[in-house]
């Protein structure tokens, strides 16, 4: 069972950063990609960013210039660095991650989310 402890949110104004950070463990299978996603007040999840075990990543047009998704794969963590931020870019932040873990185990994990509000 995968454990992952997101951490990072918060309130900031308009034009600010956040940076966070979720630490994946209990994996005895190899992490293949870790994301992030949000859900605004109101609105399904979305896609934020995405970002391989070979490094590859893929951003929301919403996203792209603004944020940057990178991992440390030797302590098995996902950050999200989020500078020009938006009053739209409130929401709950998910950690995701999706692993080796072969058929029929689950090889897709969430983490609890957190809280990112931004003011104007």
């Amino acid at each position: 069972q995968v454990q992952l402890v997101e951490s990072g949110g918060g309130l900031v104004q308009a034009g600010g950063s956040l940076r966070l950070s979720c630490a994946a463990s209990g994996s005895i299978f190899s992490i293949n990609r870790m994301g992030w996603y949000r859900q605004p007040p109101g609105k399904q999840r979305e896609l934020v960013a995405t970002i391989t075990s070979g490094v590859g990543t893929n951003y929301a047009d919403s996203v792209k210039g603004r944020f940057t998704i990178s991992r440390d794969n030797a302590k098995d963590t996902v950050y999200l660095q989020m500078d020009a931020l938006k009053p739209e870019d409130t929401a709950i932040y998910y950690c995701n991650v999706y692993t080796s873990a072969p058929w029929p185990m689950n090889p897709d994990y969430w983490g609890q989310g957190t809280q990112v509000t931004v003011s104007s």
